[in-house]
């Protein structure tokens, strides 16, 4: 396996750089295995669904993890805070800039001069360090909603108007650095109609972290070493997998935490599950997702559900103008599909 497999050429003018309008009218390429793919939008998803089946989504909620500080001599510094490591969420695993100049114990301070956040030692990990917070954090939470910006990726470069149209409507458990993006198209109208096709709904929880953001730098990527993720899936929603006709799960992420699951006998607790080419799915049918990025785990993923006609998925979702990346459009990919 070669890292050049999981390549193709993404014109920059194809990365959406802001959501749709309303959330659910983003279109939606439908995977029929041989057949030519259908093209509807996501609205339409009740109609593709039907009794029996369970659509699982991740509530993890997008915290304001992007810190742009100052070091004390003057230099800009930037820390993008990936996952508490501490019960009282002082202290992170976060990521640096600029990690060759930073020292361990110097303290980053806002426009003010105010201490915001203070250097800890490199992780086990090498390219994170700890951090913590420091000045008035007696409720990190709305230290951060004070402090923070949204970790928007680095390819949308556009300010977001609307912080909240980078949350799913069902978020629920701060912590993660980055959204769940396919879950980004769901409205409570929506919820609802597909309730009312007689699927049931349930969450996990996965804390978006740093494989969001880290690329492949191996040519074999098997080779690639996956972080860890913190999961949770509720005994409700594992009960209610074993009993579904068919396993609908919204994003890369609830099928991440599914797995990591079934394959660890474990419904919580840390997961480096790196679901590439041959891995088997035990719980997930069906497939809700954006369209990634080249040369990543998350495309990785997507050869592995599907096998290589994700290629002709791709090639059709470019040449009809769909919208890629975190704001763009979705595909709904049944590995069950001839």
């Amino acid at each position: 396996m070669q890292l050049d497999e999981f390549d193709y050429d993404l014109p920059v003018e194809r990365i959406a750089q802001a959501p749709i309008e309303p959330r659910d009218a983003a279109r939606l390429l439908v995977d029929r295995g041989r057949a030519v793919p259908a093209h509807r939008h996501v609205r339409d998803l009740p109609g593709l669904l039907g009794p029996g089946d369970l659509l699982v989504v991740n509530e993890t909620k997008v915290i304001p993890a992007r810190l742009r500080v100052q070091r004390e001599s003057g230099g800009t510094a930037e820390v993008l805070l990936l996952e508490a490591r501490s019960a009282d969420r002082l202290r992170w695993e976060a990521l640096v800039r600029p990690a060759r100049k930073l020292r361990t114990g110097e303290v980053l301070v806002d426009a003010e001069g105010r201490g915001v956040v203070r250097i800890g030692a490199r992780t086990e990990a090498g390219d994170t360090f700890e951090v913590e917070l420091v000045g008035a954090v007696d409720d990190p939470l709305a230290r951060l909603d004070e402090i923070g910006e949204m970790p928007l990726p680095p390819y949308i470069t556009a300010r977001l108007a609307d912080a909240g149209r980078y949350q799913t409507v069902y978020a629920n458990e701060p912590g993660s650095a980055a959204a769940p993006t396919a879950g980004l198209h769901f409205t409570p109208a929506l919820l609802e109609a597909v309730r009312e096709r007689g699927v049931q709904l349930a969450t996990v929880e996965l804390v978006v972290g740093l494989d969001t953001f880290q690329p492949i730098t191996v040519d074999d990527p098997r080779q690639h070493r996956m972080h860890t993720e913190r999961y949770r899936v509720p005994a409700a929603t594992w009960h209610a997998c074993a009993e579904a006709r068919r396993v609908v799960a919204v994003g890369t992420t609830s099928v991440r935490a599914l797995e990591s699951a079934a394959a660890t006998g474990a419904l919580s607790g840390r997961t480096a599950l790196f679901l590439q080419r041959g891995a088997p799915f035990h719980v997930v049918d069906v497939l809700l997702t954006n369209f990634h990025l080249p040369r990543t785990t998350l495309l990785m993923m997507i050869d592995a559900f599907v096998g290589p006609r994700w290629r002709s998925l791709y090639e059709v979702a470019l040449r009809d103008g769909y919208r890629f990346l975190s704001f763009g459009d979705a595909m709904l990919l049944d590995r069950h599909a001839a």
